[in-house]
C-alpha cells in the first residue's frame, strides 16, 4: 500500500512539473494565479481529500521558481477577487453563483465555461500583487 501511495505521489509531482514546463515554455510576459483559501477548503468534507491530493502549495512554489528562472512576472490575485462571478464581456458581477453552476450565463447574452471565464478575468485583473 505504501508503494502504491508513493507511486501516486510521484505521478502527481510529475504532472505538476510537466504542466509548469508547458506553461513557461510559451514565454508569457506574466502569469496570474489566484490566492486560494486552502485552509478553508480543507474544512469542507466533500472537497478536503481532493484538495489535499492536488498539492496547491507545491504547484505555486514550483511555478514561482520557474517564473523567476525565466524572467516571467508572477501575479497573485486577491482571494476575494470575483474572477468566477464577473462577466468577462460586460463586467457585471453575479452574486448568486453556485459551485455547481459550471456554465456561466450573463444577462448580456455571454455564455462560457465558468473556469474559462475566470481565466479571462484573471488575465485582465487590475488588482494583484507580484509574488
Amino acid at each position: 500500500v505504501q508503494k502504491l501511495h508513493h507511486k501516486m505521489d510521484n505521478i502527481r509531482t510529475d504532472y505538476i512539473n510537466k504542466t509548469i514546463a508547458e506553461i513557461v515554455k510559451t514565454k508569457p510576459s506574466y502569469i496570474t494565479i489566484e490566492d486560494l483559501n486552502v485552509k478553508g477548503m480543507m474544512k469542507n468534507r466533500c472537497l478536503s481529500k481532493a484538495v489535499a491530493s492536488q498539492k496547491f502549495y507545491e504547484f505555486r512554489t514550483r511555478l514561482k521558481a520557474k517564473c523567476d528562472e525565466n524572467g516571467i512576472e508572477l501575479r497573485v490575485a486577491d482571494r476575494f477577487y470575483p474572477s468566477s462571478k464577473t462577466c468577462h464581456h460586460c463586467g457585471s458581477v453575479r452574486k448568486n453563483l453556485k459551485l455547481s453552476d459550471r456554465i456561466y450565463r450573463c444577462e448580456c447574452g455571454y455564455v462560457a465555461d465558468r473556469d474559462f471565464n475566470a481565466a479571462l478575468n484573471l488575465k485582465d485583473a487590475k488588482t494583484y500583487r507580484i509574488a
